[in-house]
């Protein structure tokens, strides 16, 4: 299921840190200290890498799809 952000809004940080995936690839981490980061995964010749994409909100949900 895609991400909105009223969802992103109401996450509540964890005493572990936990991943929320939006779409192909494109996932948030939320950070027991409260902090929210996007990233997106891929895949080149079968090696699993991530790219960081910014911190929410300074990086929108529409900002994150767009750098996908």
């Amino acid at each position: 299921m895609s991400l909105t952000d009223a969802k992103i809004r109401t996450l509540k940080p964890s005493d572990k840190p936990f991943k929320v995936s939006d779409t192909h690839g494109l996932y948030l981490l939320v950070k027991p200290g409260g902090s929210r980061h996007w990233y997106l995964k891929y895949r080149i010749n079968g090696k699993e890498s991530r790219i960081a994409l910014g911190a929410y909100p300074a990086v929108s949900l529409s900002d994150a799809r767009q750098q996908r």
